[in-house]
């Protein structure tokens, strides 16, 4: 498949991301037995990933988007912009932060700094994907649907200069030529 100037290939089927879905709810609704949580997907990459998951568990939650960027076409641009920040509500709440994928960490490392000023009563983050080789972070990715290589992906809310996110399945880049 081709998007803009670069060629994708089949990564992770439909399938496969339900699973992976399916699991990370059970294992979030699990922990949030008796909590007061505040889910918080960061727009706009998390936005199908965070939809499935939502609506899969068991506990209450209530949902505030945040959105925050930093990527310009297939890189990060270094600087981690917001545009919707936090509510101010979730001082003495439980927040699960919901991204698409975690890969240096700068980002999220960022954003983790900038939340702890509203006092929440805990932070997790729940991340779709997961870099291990590229994290440069300081914190824990709590929550993990599937770690993968330093490859580009796109698909399922992930995107590539805007373009790819409703795809429902994940592709990777291929090698270029």
């Amino acid at each position: 498949m081709r998007i803009k100037d670069r060629d994708f290939k089949p990564f992770i089927t439909e399938a496969e991301l339900d699973g992976i879905v399916r699991r990370l709810a059970g294992e979030i609704s699990r922990d949030y037995k008796e909590g007061d949580l505040v889910a918080c997907p960061i727009l706009t990459g998390a936005f199908m990933f965070a939809a499935d998951l939502l609506r899969r568990l068991t506990v209450p939650c209530e949902v505030e988007f945040v959105r925050y960027t930093s990527y310009c076409g297939m890189s990060s641009t270094g600087e981690v912009n917001c545009a919707l920040p936090f509510p101010t509500g979730i001082e003495g709440r439980d927040l699960l932060i919901v991204e698409d994928v975690v890969d240096t960490g700068l980002s999220m490392q960022h954003i983790l700094t900038e939340v702890q000023a509203l006092r929440p009563r805990s932070v997790k983050v729940c991340a779709l994907f997961f870099k291990p080789a590229a994290f440069k972070g300081n914190y824990k990715v709590d929550y993990v649907g599937r770690e993968i290589g330093n490859e580009f992906i796109v698909g399922y809310g992930l995107d590539y200069d805007e373009q790819g996110r409703t795809l429902p399945e994940v592709m990777i880049v291929e090698n270029e030529k």
